[in-house]
């Protein structure tokens, strides 16, 4: 299933959401935003698709399109801080996060598109994006390929990305703090299955599995980076 972040407010605040789309991924964000305490409002061109919210849900629901500006004003969008755009539709979802966005300004916007190069697009015009293709073809990749690089995350503006590299031997006994260097950033670390943050005395076992947050200028040289540090010795 694909999974749309719903980390908008601090803990303990309640926010309003409006979701457009009732299928798996937006009645799954609806219940799981009204466990958490929020308020939710669901709209969908049809009535029947309410029936995945289950008997007892106690957000709204609206059936019309989901960006008809006053259907939007109904449930909502007015006193929202986030709207996630999640039909079946790539046009569709654009709409709807282009006029939430445009229309009434709301910040925290979330749009699904299932073609790459348009999500690729949009990101960029700063509207997040998920998409389904993209996000399961590269960890289908990973398992395929298991040394295949992987990218988890580009910024908006495209000049950061987290990436994922598995270590080989000549990382083994070296400090992980040698990771590190102009336009790199080690941000977390992953052995055995288990993830823990990257602290001064972390030494490097080979097939360890490393995130860094790399400059769009230092790309060109991460896999050589990578590959073994430039001391050329262990500890």
């Amino acid at each position: 299933m694909d999974k749309v972040p719903v980390g908008i407010a601090p803990k303990g605040e309640i926010v309003h959401v409006v979701i457009v789309g009732c299928g798996r991924v937006g009645s799954s964000l609806a219940r799981n935003l009204l466990e958490e305490g929020h308020t939710v409002s669901v709209v969908d061109r049809k009535k029947s698709a309410f029936e995945r919210l289950g008997v007892g849900f106690k957000g709204e629901t609206f059936a019309g399109i989901g960006f008809d500006r006053d259907l939007l004003v109904q449930a909502g969008i007015e006193r929202a801080e986030a709207v996630a755009a999640v039909t079946n539709g790539d046009n569709s979802n654009i709409l709807v996060a282009r006029v939430a966005r445009e229309t009434f300004g709301i910040e925290h916007v979330v749009a699904r598109i299932y073609d790459p190069r348009r999500a690729a697009i949009y990101q960029r015009l700063g509207i997040a994006t998920v998409a389904p293709a993209l996000w399961t073809t590269e960890r289908v990749l990973r398992r395929l390929v298991p040394n295949e690089a992987a990218v988890e995350w580009i910024d908006p503006s495209a000049k950061v990305s987290l990436v994922e590299r598995t270590l080989g031997r000549p990382w083994a006994g070296h400090q992980a703090s040698e990771l590190e260097r102009d336009g790199m950033r080690l941000v977390a670390v992953s052995r055995l299955g288990s993830a823990m943050l990257p602290h001064d005395q972390l030494v490097v076992q080979e097939g360890d599995v490393v995130y860094l947050a790399v400059a769009h200028d230092a790309i060109s040289i991460l896999d050589q980076h990578t590959a073994a540090p430039s001391s050329g010795h262990g500890h």
